[in-house]
């Protein structure tokens, strides 16, 4: 299993702008769900391509600056 900063390290190879400080305000699980995400984006998209929001996701969040 990657340490925290493994998968910010992954996440920002996908996303520079993904700022450090902002990635390590989520836990591991999050992490490698987004990182997940990230990675399926990188396959080609067809008929046969699928990504499934896990089920305890929710469809929309926000994130307000504390």
């Amino acid at each position: 299993m990657p340490s925290k900063d493994h998968l910010i390290e992954a996440i920002r190879e996908f996303n520079g702008t993904a700022r450090r400080d902002w990635l390590n305000q989520f836990d591991d699980a999050s992490l490698r769900r987004y990182l997940d995400h990230l990675l399926h984006g990188q396959e080609p998209r067809g008929g046969e391509s699928r990504w499934m929001r896990p089920a305890d996701s929710p469809v929309m969040l926000t994130r307000n600056a504390t």
